[in-house]
């Protein structure tokens, strides 16, 4: 006598845990994008135009204008 069988067919999801399970798919599909995006590089809008286009930091800049 078997006590512990499978059931027949999976539980299916209510209402609510359907509704929370999609929220949770598409705030990690949405912040997966947003992370491939970031890691992209690619700007939204040009530099502005009175940006020196240099790397180097404004504590660097202060020092080799003095």
């Amino acid at each position: 006598m078997a006590r512990h069988r499978r059931p027949a067919h999976p539980a299916r999801l209510t209402g609510e845990a359907a509704r929370r399970g999609l929220a949770l798919t598409l705030a990690g599909a949405s912040a997966l994008t947003a992370t491939v995006l970031a890691v992209a590089g690619v700007p939204a809008a040009p530099p502005a135009p009175d940006r020196i286009p240099t790397g180097g930091t404004s504590d660097v800049a202060q020092l080799s204008r003095e």
